[in-house]
């Protein structure tokens, strides 16, 4: 059942904005960081390379344009609206110059990012005709910022899980006169998508993940590719997934020292840009400063590097059932070689019902941001048979 859509004029125009003296605040802390010691060319090879880290604070305290990214930023039309009596903020861009069906899509982010991950792809999406694709192709965009990230509220009562806010986005998809539509996500926002195709599947059409779920599975069950794969997840979690493990355990103790350093907040997280994206070590090669320090600003003028840790927690106290349910909507799964994992066929066919695997030749974790024309054509490509349920005009308002 498709609930009723909200007071249309509950949805407001919305700015990112920082005053003078947040900003004053910022370089002035920036400029008092108190730096750690580090080993003689350590590198990265024990976190994040102070050296690179001292030179992007300077960048940020002294050369960072920061009204200028807010210019930017404020070209994707950007709104705010309550639901469950939470502030929600979004972007929801329409089709340009739509030619047949328009299918919406709301595309769901991670960590740590916001809806960041996404603003490169949007205009690709909704104008494909402007960047020389098929104007057939355009969809309506909705990218919302999960609760506790970026410019939406932080839940009073404690951190939502994903089952949550995937609830709240039918909702907002609602709100916004979206009967149907296609689920996209990646990181923590490929399993928003999996429980929207799981708890709403007679208004999502299809979804497109990056990562899937992780199945109950005997050791019995296992094909040789996917023991071999969880190995090498085993192998990857004892090496870089300290930092979930916090945020799952004890996130309120490092969101002290990173809600008031802003050097720290970017060790914190620019080392997993480096990480995680295809940036062969050199994370200038997959983000500019300026991008890097957009989302950063963000994270710092907000507050929010605590609130989205704690999400961690929640999505941990998921039961294990939630955990083996199959997605029986057509799924499709993009690989990129910079990601953080890549999971075999067999794993992702236990888990959904998969109609398209692509693997790419370049990207990483963040490939709509690394990569925009390549993950845009990707879900040109994927969503394109399903826009016939839109035919008659059931899919938007």
């Amino acid at each position: 059942m498709i609930p009723s859509p909200q007071d249309p004029t509950s949805v407001e125009p919305f700015r990112v904005h920082a005053s003078p003296e947040e900003l004053d605040d910022l370089r002035a802390r920036l400029r008092a960081t108190r730096w750690p010691d580090a080993p003689q060319d350590a590198g990265w090879s024990l976190g994040t390379d102070i050296t690179y880290l001292r030179e992007l604070v300077d960048y940020w305290a002294e050369e960072f344009d920061w009204p200028a990214q807010e210019a930017a930023l404020a070209r994707l039309p950007r709104f705010r609206t309550r639901i469950r009596d939470l502030g929600v903020s979004f972007i929801h861009a329409r089709a340009v110059a739509p030619v047949g069906p328009v299918l919406p899509l709301v595309l769901c982010h991670g960590w740590p990012d916001s809806s960041w991950r996404y603003e490169k792809v949007v205009p690709l999406l909704t104008d494909p005709g402007a960047f020389g694709a098929d104007p057939a192709d355009a969809f309506d965009v909705v990218v919302p910022d999960m609760p506790g990230f970026g410019h939406s509220d932080r839940p009073a009562g404690g951190p939502l899980d994903s089952i949550a806010v995937a609830d709240l986005w039918a909702e907002l998809m609602t709100a916004l006169g979206h009967a149907s539509f296609g689920a996209v996500g990646g990181d923590i926002g490929s399993s928003v998508s999996r429980y929207l195709a799981l708890n709403h599947p007679e208004r999502v059409v299809a979804v497109h993940r990056m990562e899937a779920s992780l199945p109950v599975l005997t050791a019995v069950d296992l094909a040789p590719e996917e023991r071999a794969w969880l190995d090498s997840a085993v192998a990857w979690k004892a090496s870089e997934g300290a930092y979930a493990e916090m945020h799952r355990t004890k996130p309120q103790t490092a969101a002290v020292g990173l809600t008031d350093s802003p050097a720290g907040l970017a060790a914190w997280i620019v080392e997993k840009l480096r990480s995680w994206s295809d940036c062969h070590g050199d994370v200038e090669q997959s983000f500019t400063k300026d991008e890097i320090l957009t989302l950063l600003t963000r994270y710092w003028l907000t507050g929010t590097i605590g609130s989205s840790m704690r999400m961690y927690a929640a999505n941990a106290a998921i039961p294990p059932e939630q955990h083996a349910r199959r997605v029986e909507v057509p799924s499709g799964f993009a690989l990129f070689p910079g990601d953080t994992l890549h999971p075999p066929r067999a794993w992702l066919e236990r888990t959904a019902n998969v109609v398209r695997i692509t693997e790419l030749d370049k990207g990483g974790h963040f490939a709509p941001f690394e990569e925009p024309e390549l993950y845009a054509q990707e879900l040109r490509e994927f969503f394109r048979p399903y826009r016939t349920s839109c035919a008659s005009g059931g899919c938007r308002s």
